[in-house]
């Protein structure tokens, strides 16, 4: 494989997320936003099933050698996620849902689906 022919990190991610989102819909979830940003924090996906929300972060690695992408969302991370969650629940004023955050990795050619990954501390 050439150089010029090698996808950088940013468009496997973005090639990741599309992948995501296609397996998502496939449950029967609706798409409500792609990468909102809260600051420097973001989001990859935001979905809805019936009365749930999700905050969804994708993660993918082409190679074993840094670990399983799950590995890569540390606590900091997930408090990152959780802020941005929160400022969405009230810049669309979302009540009466619950909520959850889930995890999607892409490791060694395959995706695997993590619903409610984790939670916000008590």
């Amino acid at each position: 494989m050439s150089h010029k022919s090698r996808k950088s990190s940013g468009e496997k991610g973005h090639q990741y997320e599309r992948e995501a989102e296609r397996f998502l819909e496939s449950k029967g979830f609706e798409i409500l936003e792609r990468n909102y940003r809260a600051g420097h924090k973001e989001i990859d996906l935001i979905v809805r099933k019936d009365n749930t929300v999700v905050f969804v972060e994708v993660k993918g690695s082409r190679t074993k050698r840094f670990g399983h992408p799950s590995e890569r969302v540390t606590r900091k991370k997930q408090d990152n996620l959780i802020v941005a969650a929160e400022k969405y629940i009230i810049d669309k004023n979302l009540k009466d849902c619950d909520f959850r955050f889930d995890l999607i990795t892409f490791h060694s050619g395959r995706l695997e689906y993590y619903p409610g990954a984790f939670s916000r501390p008590k």
